[in-house]
This record gives structure tokens, sequence and C-alpha cells, in this order.
């Protein structure tokens, strides 16, 4: 072993159970078929630095051991006699080893000598044992399927009496070659198979109007000493400026619409403008006019801001991160809400203090068990992967995940979706500056903050633009790192309070490509000097550099008398700064490497020359019928099913992975009451502990309604968001005079390829027509409430194509939705309080079954689709703040999946109670009453000294349905039979015993004891 090499092992001591190991042997069974026996997992540090023996022993004994938990081994490679196979897990040089630094930092600080940060001097890795004696083969697809990734992972394996070591030694730089692409001459079929062989991602139309746009300039770039054809940088920039992902060409379209049922046609000059810009203006009308001016940024920034109070802003941003996720699920989904973190805290000047996380999980069935198509990952590692991923994005930023949702449909199989949401709060002001505000003028400086640049997320931006099939890029996922974003987090914190930056943005889709070229749109251009940006590690090109969506990186622009204050507060907050250029105000993007340049474009043309769809859609009605089922159900027995149903069971093995408490500050929780297990509509933050302000967050998101009426999925979505919201306290907005109830609404649309092609889309006519129904909804919804929509995303290519099969989303909108608490200490919760309290129904069941959780247990869709009255639901929801107002309401729960019986359940689990319910005479089927989903209702319980002032306010949308029980028992009657009778400790083991928690084995101790 090299004498200046030492290695420290951390083994778990004998008996003490081996967690990781156990899952690594259950992963590697289930998912790639392969007996490993026991696996002994170990940590393994090598250390890079000057020590003596006693140190380095010292060091590990009392900086990395728990002596609890491990055993130290130095200098040896130890592991027990039964063991036969090892696999050595590191990372390659450059990749941001957040455990080795941490280390290091340790050792620095047991030292009491400081070591150079800019050289790594402790390598984390992990070393596993498996018990059986395994082919290489066998074990490399061990470590790169389930144990690492290959853009960031170096693996050895082989027997364990043969074990290497592998450290990573980083140095070199850039390699300085740009090459022309010629494109004056190709043909039609030419320019498209460049677009494709390059991930361009550019259909014809645009691959012509970049040729005709260098044609047209030839002379002037001679003139300039330039290449008459681009440069592979030029083209690497246009293609990611002008991808779907960045350019949302789609939804910008001009839409020619039909309904081949009524024979109506209009035509849609853009969704963007027509049904969420312009609606949510009217909005802003209406609130100003009303004296309420809270709206403050809409659109035009990374994330949405409105007023909290004089002194403070809410920000908000919801993204997806869906193609990675499907490639690489641990790595799509840690980048993803990394990804999104950054969108709150670079909006304006920059620098929110991030507040909570939430994410809405959409995934195959995990107990699949068909025939994969080739690359196509199994549902149920996704969902592990995506699981693990926003677990250490948001736990190891210290940012709570407060609220979410998993969503599980056979569609989601090929492409699952990852919607990541982050809200933040920030000084009105800055250095006496609106935060809100980006200003840049000439001569600035751009400056790179964070991580590196590596070849992870090159083509990130045009990848997500388009369909994935077997042969997608694994380059395309970026590595996130949270340790080295939470530094350059406080860090931008501290230097937006000292005025030190003029204004910031992340380098997301696109990298310092969309980020430069972005914020060079405020002052009028920009200078990039790319053989200054650090490198992970050497090799890459210029036009790599500028588009690696490498993470945990802003770029801000910083006066020039600032800098040297600016680079001082980064090198003591250990946050890699380098200066990378400046702004300009002459019209182009010129991006040199060693004083040449490799890319010069005119701004206008990169972000105006892109050529504008025109798209067709039509709406055909789905023939659908109301089926006939058994007329003697056994009702206990549906209810008890439904409760452990895929889309209705408890989500607690996920929900308690996530930390939703760090900071403090959250009021409400995703499962509460005295058993922790009551499910809650919707969270609660506060802003500060300065006060009692907060912020209720919550999501709707209905896919399975979109397969009977894309408007009533949408609608109902965006109704089931401020129910949520309602049911917790929440009050709509704008109903008196300068109320200040903010809200702040994200939507995100997540459709499979809508554009008609007659071979290979014949139905995206249709597809593209159950969008533009979605957005109409949207509109509607928005009007309605005048609830504004302060940011959004669209993912337009969600479709799996491999094997001559093509699996495809069902057409997906979800509506994050947040909302102004006045004083969080007047929130509810859902779980019933105490006996003798009564129980109501509040809102209007009607015969709407199509869609429901009810019919699925049948294999059934049905046709009657729940519809949104939206002047019924809105009068409702302002009874319903009044009555919150006058401490009416002890508990309420939102009726959504499963109807009344389920809220009803549910309602029980928080503390034990039973209910005894009567169910009136209405006039409606038994198994509408219990299961419908019709919108905007709720379950509230009332306790007996405030019943009649309840009736008396409530009036006619109150039905008094029965009282909370000490014994236990849920029983529900109707025309004096009873038609349901269960222990709700019987109810609650078959919630809580479902498949989620089945799959990650969780809440079988739970299901013993009940």
């Amino acid at each position: 072993m090299d004498s200046t090499q030492r290695t420290i092992q951390l083994l778990l001591k004998p008996g003490q159970h081996d967690g990781e190991g156990q899952r690594v042997a259950e992963a590697a069974q289930r998912h790639l078929g392969l007996s490993t026996g026991r696996v002994q997992s170990t940590a393994l540090y090598t250390v890079r630095y000057p020590v003596s023996d006693e140190q380095l022993r010292d060091f590990a004994t009392h900086c990395l051991q728990d002596p609890v938990l491990h055993d130290v081994a130095l200098d040896e490679f130890r592991h027990g006699s039964e063991y036969k196979s090892y696999i050595l897990v590191a990372k390659l040089p450059g990749v941001t080893d957040d455990e080795g630094i941490s280390a290091q930092n340790a050792l620095g600080d047991f030292l009491n000598q400081p070591l150079d940060t800019h050289t790594q001097h402790i390598f984390s890795k992990r070393l596993y044992f498996l018990e059986h004696e395994l082919p290489e083969s066998s074990l490399r697809r061990l470590a790169e399927d389930l144990l690492g990734n290959k853009m960031i992972n170096r693996f050895e394996v082989g027997p364990i009496a043969q074990i290497r070591d592998y450290t990573p030694r980083p140095g070199g730089g850039a390699e300085s070659i740009t090459d022309t692409v010629p494109l004056v001459g190709l043909s039609d079929e030419e320019l498209v198979k460049l677009s494709k062989d390059n991930l361009y991602a550019l259909n014809l139309e645009e691959m012509r109007a970049v040729r005709d746009h260098y044609t047209g300039i030839a002379e002037e770039r001679q003139a300039a000493g330039l290449p008459q054809d681009p440069t592979d940088c030029e083209l690497e920039i246009i293609a990611q400026t002008w991808s779907e992902h960045c350019k949302h060409k789609e939804f910008s379209a001009v839409i020619k619409y039909k309904d081949a049922d009524t024979g109506e046609e209009f035509e849609v000059d853009s969704l963007f403008k027509t049904y969420i810009k312009n609606a949510t203006s009217e909005v802003d009308r209406q609130l100003r006019a009303n004296g309420n001016d809270w709206l403050i940024k809409v659109f035009s920034d990374n994330a949405g801001a409105v007023r909290i109070n004089p002194e403070s802003l809410f920000v908000w941003k919801v993204e997806t991160h869906n193609s990675p996720s499907a490639i690489d699920p641990y790595g799509g989904a840690i980048t993803g809400i990394l990804g999104n973190n950054r969108d709150p805290l670079a909006t304006g000047i920059g620098g929110g203090r991030l507040l909570f996380n939430t994410n809405v999980l959409c995934f195959g069935n995990p107990e699949f068990n068909g025939t994969l198509l080739s690359n196509q990952l199994h549902p149920r590692r996704i969902f592990e992967g995506v699981r693990k991923g926003i677990e250490d994005g948001g736990n190891k930023s210290g940012v709570p995940t407060v609220n979410g949702a998993i969503v599980f449909d056979d569609r989601y199989a090929g492409k699952p979706l990852v919607y990541c949401g982050t809200g933040a709060v920030m000084p009105m002001q800055l250095a006496g500056l609106d935060s809100w505000e980006k200003t840049i003028d000439a001569q600035d400086r751009i400056i790179m903050a964070g991580g590196r640049v590596g070849k992870d997320g090159i083509h990130g931006a045009t990848f997500s633009s388009i369909e994935l099939d077997e042969t997608s890029p694994a380059t395309a996922v970026q590595i996130g790192s949270p340790i080295t974003q939470k530094l350059a987090m406080d860090f931008l914190i501290l230097a937006t309070r000292r005025g030190l930056i003029k204004c910031s943005t992340d380098n997301g889709a696109g990298g310092l490509s969309s980020s430069i070229g972005e914020l060079a749109t405020i002052s009028g251009g920009a200078v990039v000097e790319l053989e200054k940006v650090p490198l992970k590690y050497p090799g890459l090109r210029p036009w790599e550099i500028f588009v690696s969506e490498s993470q945990e990186r802003f770029s801000l622009a910083v006066e020039p008398s600032k800098m040297a204050e600016l680079m001082a507060l980064g090198q003591e907050m250990e946050v890699e700064l380098t200066d990378i250029g400046y702004f300009t105000a002459d019209g182009s993007l010129d991006v040199r490497f060693d004083g040449t340049s490799v890319a010069k474009l005119n701004m206008h043309f990169l972000h105006e020359g892109v050529p504008r769809k025109v798209l067709e859609a039509e709406w055909t009605k789905p023939t659908a019928q109301e089926p006939v089922l058994p007329t003697n159900l056994d009702y206990t027995d549906v209810l008890s099913r439904l409760l452990g149903s895929l889309n209705i069971c408890s989500r607690e093995s996920v929900i308690r992975q996530y930390d939703h408490e760090v900071k403090g500050r959250t009021i409400i929780k995703p499962l509460m009451g005295a058993t922790g297990q009551a499910p809650q509509d919707a969270a609660v933050v506060r802003f500060n502990f300065e006060s009692w302000e907060g912020v209720a967050v919550s999501n709707g998101i209905l896919p399975r309604f979109g397969d009977l009426d894309a408007y009533h999925m949408s609608a109902g979505a965006f109704d089931e968001a401020v129910r949520q919201i309602v049911a917790v306290g929440g009050k709509l907005p704008n109903l008196s005079y300068g109320d200040g109830n903010f809200w702040s609404v994200n939507d995100n649309f997540c459709v499979p390829d809508s554009v008609y092609d007659p071979a290979t889309n014949p139905d995206g006519k249709h597809k593209l027509a159950k969008l533009v129904r979605m957005c109409q909804a949207l509109r509607d919804a928005t009007a309605a409430y005048c609830i504004p929509l302060t940011s959004g995303k669209d993912s337009m290519k969600n479709d799996f194509k491999a094997d001559g099969v093509k699996i495809s989303v069902p057409p997906t909108v979800l509506y994050s939705m947040t909302a102004k608490i006045e004083d969080v200490r007047r929130t509810i919760t859902s779980d019933f309080k105490q006996a003798d309290d009564v129980v109501y129904l509040l809102g209007e069941t009607y015969d709407e079954l199509g869609g429901s959780e009810f019919y699925q247990l049948f294999g059934e869709i049905g046709a009657n689709v729940p519809k949104v009255r939206f002047e019924e639901a809105k009068a409702l929801y302002a009874l319903m703040g009044q009555a919150n107002d006058n401490g009416l309401i002890q508990s309420c729960h939102d009726l959504s999946d499963g109807g009344l019986a389920v809220a009803l359940a549910e309602a029980t689990f928080g503390h034990g109670f039973g209910a005894d319910v009567e169910l009136p005479a209405t006039g409606l089927g038994l198994s509408a009453q219990l299961f419908s989903e019709s919108h905007s209702r709720f379950v509230a319980t009332v306790a007996p000294e405030d019943v009649v002032a309840f009736e008396q306010h409530f009036g006619a949308r109150a039905t008094r349905l029965g009282v909370i029980t000490q014994d236990g028992q849920l029983t529900v009657r109707h025309g004096g039979q009873t038609v349901i009778s269960a222990s709700t400790a019987a109810l609650r083991h078959e919630w809580t015993n479902g498949p989620v928690n089945r799959i990650i084995g969780f809440g079988q101790h739970e299901a013993a004891q009940s």
C-alpha cells in the first residue's frame, strides 16, 4: 500500500444490523435476479495527507467512528471469512465528494491547522463484501445498476482475495477543439439527420431557419473573421435556447381547434398567453381594484413572488424532472429538488431563504411483474430511487419536505412524472433596492458560483424535449451535491444582504448557455471567457463547458467595484467563485476560449428567431357508459379494499424518510393525531418566529378523470388544491377590500407528444385537444376563485419508446397552491377530536362515480365524471372561512379519492375514535353516496354546543350525518339498514399495510399490534 496514502475503514460491530447491506442484497435479487447471499457494507476513507499512525488512529476514532456502532480498521480491508466477492464504489476525478470534504474539514479542525480547500486530501468510498462468489460481469452489473452511476463512479469488483483500491487524481484542463458544422447546401433529410444525431431536438423548419440565418450573414461573419458555417458551440447554444424545455414552443404555438361533435372551430393564439398569462392579468386587475396589490412578479423570473407583508415576499416554484428520473431515478430526483431549490434562491437579486419543499410523484405499478422493454427500468426501482433522491436532496440541505402525493398508473411505467416544489421568503428590499428586480449594466462582471463543470447534464434541455427511447443518453442526467449547494445558498443569502450582487440566476437547463444567455437580454449582450471556467476533470470541449448542466451553480451579475469584497466572502464561506466574463450592450453573445470566439450569436435571432409552430387539435368526446355492478355488494369489504388500494393506502413509509420538521416551523404535518397516522389535506408552515403568519401548501392532481373529460379533470384538480387549503383554515382571496390574503399557484402540465403525425403520432390531434381543454378549465378556475397563477412549467414529450412499443403518460396537470394563513394557531386538522362531536357533510354529492377509485376496484371507468360547480363551490368556501373565524369547526377533511366512506375512515385514524353515521334519503344510489368523488365537499365535526350556530350558518349546505363515538367502531346506516360496520383499528390496519408501505417493508409492526 502507498505509504503516502492511508485508509480508514468503518465496519459495523458484530451483532449490529446492516440495513444497507440487507437492502443491497434484496435489491440485487429483486431487480437483477442476482443471489448475493449476505452483504456487508463498510465505509472507506482514503487519506492523502501526511499524518502519523497515532494521528490517523485518533482522527478515525474521535472524528469518524460511532463507538456504539463501528469498529475501525486502519490500512487494511477487513471482512468476515464467509465473504467471497467485493465491490468498491469510488468517485471519478473532480466529482464532488461531500462526505470526503466533510471528513477533510474535520481533519483540519482535529489537527488545528487549515487544509487547502481547493485540494482534496480525503476521499470517501463504499466497500461491499458479498457472501457468494459471483462472476465479474455480475458484480459490475450490480455496481453500475444499483450502487452507483457510471458518470460519477469508478467501480472495482472481483474475488475478495484480489481487492483493488482506486483513488482519483484530478488534473488537466479543457480540450480546446471547436469544429464547424456545414449547413449550407444540406437537404431536408440531411438537416433532420443532423439534428437527431447531435441531439439538437430541432425539427425541419427550425433547422431550415438556422441554415437560412447563416446563409444571410455569411459576409458579416467573414468580415468579423468567423467561419461561414456555424460552430459546434453555436449550434448547441441555439438548440438549447430553442428547445421545447426552455422555449415552450407548443404552449406558444398557434393551435387550430375543432370540436368534431359540435362542429365548433376556433384558433388559439398561444395557450400560455390566452389561458394563463391573460387569465392572471385579469385576476390581478380585479385584485388591485379591490385594494389587494400583493401580486408582485409572475412568469418573468425563475419563480413567482407575492407580498406577505410590507417587509417580505413569498417566492414559489414547482418544476419537473421526468426524463432524467426515468434513466437514473436517484440522480434525476436529487437534481430535480436541488435544481428547483435554486429557482426561488435566484429570483430577482437573489438570496431567498428556503422555507419548505414539496413533491408529487407519478409512477407505474411498483408490483408490475411483466416483461420490461429495452432500457426500461422497473417501476419499483424508479420509485425507490426517486424517493431516495428526494430524501437526500431535502434532508441534507436542511429544508423540510412538508407536502406531497404519489399517483400510480400503468401509463407512468415508461416515464415517471417527478414534480418538485420549493417555497422561500425574501426581504422586500435588499441594500435599498427592490429585491424582485433584475438590473444589469454593460461591464458588470459575470461570476460563476458553486460547483464545477463536468459532462453530466450535457444535452439535458434538448433531451427533455423529446421522447425517451432505448438510446437515451445517461450523460443527460446531472449529478447533485446538496452540501455544495447548501454552502452556495448560505453565501448567496449573505452576499445579497451586503449588496454585493446586482442580480442572480441559477444554472439549470442549459447551464451557462441558458443562464448567461437570459441575463444578457437585460444588458444587451455578454462576453464569456470559457477557459476560466473551473472543471471537474479534463477533456471537456468549449461547447460542452457552455451547455453542461452540472449542478449547484449560479451565475451572478456583479459591479466591478464590489468584486474584491465578494471574492473575499466566497473564500471565507468556502464557495468557489470564478470571474468568467462581462456583460455588454452590443447585441451579441460572444463566447470565447483563450481569446478566440467559439460562438458569436445575434441576441435577437437567438431569443426571437425560432419559427412559431402551427398545430392541429380535434376533440371527440369519449364514448363511455356507466357499468352494471353487483347489487349485493358488501360495503364494509369494499371500504377495506379501497383503503388498501394503491392510490389510497398510507404513504407513511415514504413520508417518514423525509424530514418535515427541520427549521421547526411546520405546523400541520403530512400525518398527525395521537397515532401519528391521520393524513392531512394541506401542510401549514410558519414564516418565522416573530409572528404567527404562515402559508398553507396543497396540490391537486387527478389524471384518471382525463380519460373521460380533460376539462373536468383540470377543473377538478384545481378545485382539489383549493379545498385542501380551505379545509385547514385558509380563506379565498379578494373577498373583502385590502384583505392581503395572497394565493400563489404553479401550474405544471405534463402531456405525451401532442403534435400530429399520421405515421408516428396518429392521435396527436386528440391529445392536443385534451391539452386545450385542460387550459380552458384553468382559465375558468382562476376567474371563478380570483386566484392567480404566478409560475409554472410544461413538459411536452412524456413518452417512452422501445421494441416497437410506445408508453405515453395520461395528460396530467398538477396545481401546486399556497395561500397565506394569518394565524397558524387557528388552523384545523382532519382527525376527529372528541367523542360526541357532531359529524357533517358540507357540500353536495352527485351521481359522479366516473373515474372513481370505487369503479377502479371493478376494472371499470364509468361515464359520469365529477364536475366543479364554481359558483356553488366559492360560496361554500366563503362560508367555511367565516365558520373558522367563529371557531365553529373542530376538524375538517376534504373528500377526494374514495369519497365519503374513505374520508370518514381516515378521520378516525388520528385517535382511534369511531363514528355512528346515518346517510340521508337523497334519491342517490348507495354506491354514489358512499364513494362518489364529487368535488367541493368536506367532512367536518362540530362541538355539541356549537351545533345551532353551525347549522344556522351553513343552512342547506350542511348535512348532519351522526356523531363521533368512543367505541372505535365505524357504523354507517342507510334507510335503517347497517351498510358498513368495521373496527376503525381494522380499517387503519388495511390502510397502513397497503402496497406502498408493504413494498418498503414498513408498517408490519403496527399491524401486529392493531
